[in-house]
């Protein structure tokens, strides 16, 4: 089964980068800077952050003791 993670605009202003992030656990997410690759950058490492948080929910999850119980 195929899902969309994250949909990503990027805009050029006057002088900087505009980014925004979508997603259905976050909202949107809006990233300026002036340089394109250190944007992708931040929207990178965000989305990284993101997914590691939403592994580690998982995880504590599937461990608990509740999630054992029939």
């Amino acid at each position: 089964m195929e899902e969309t993670l994250y949909n990503i605009e990027i805009h050029k202003g006057d002088g900087e980068y505009l980014g925004k992030l979508f997603s259905d656990v976050d909202g949107i997410k809006e990233f300026k800077n002036e340089h394109l690759d250190k944007l992708l950058r931040d929207i990178t490492i965000d989305m990284q952050l993101a997914l590691e948080e939403f592994s580690n929910r998982t995880a504590e999850f599937s461990e608990s003791p509740e999630s054992h119980r029939l």
